[in-house]
């Protein structure tokens, strides 16, 4: 397998579960209290924000050249982490 390939299956995977763990802390932040509700909107508003970067992103290294994929596949990491930062961090804001 062709090392892009690879590296697209593993990232979209990885998108997948990210996506789960978002739809459980949405389900987790609907069953707080009002003022806890407020801060855990806040949380998941960016991190559905993080998302939606992270899904563009895939799209776009699904069809980076081979003239353009070391930058997109960089940009690609950033975005990664700061999606992966922001779950970690919401689930502990939500424990």
């Amino acid at each position: 397998m062709e090392i892009k390939e690879a590296y697209k299956q593993k990232m979209a995977a990885q998108l997948k579960e990210w996506s789960a763990q978002i739809n459980l802390l949405e389900a987790k932040a609907e069953n707080v209290g009002a003022s806890m509700k407020v801060r855990h909107a806040e949380v998941m508003l960016d991190l559905q924000a993080k998302q939606r970067v992270a899904i563009e992103k895939m799209t776009e290294l699904e069809s980076a050249s081979s003239e353009t994929w070391d930058q997109v596949k960089e940009t690609s990491n950033k975005i990664w982490d700061d999606l992966k930062t922001g779950i970690a961090e919401a689930h502990s804001k939500f424990k």
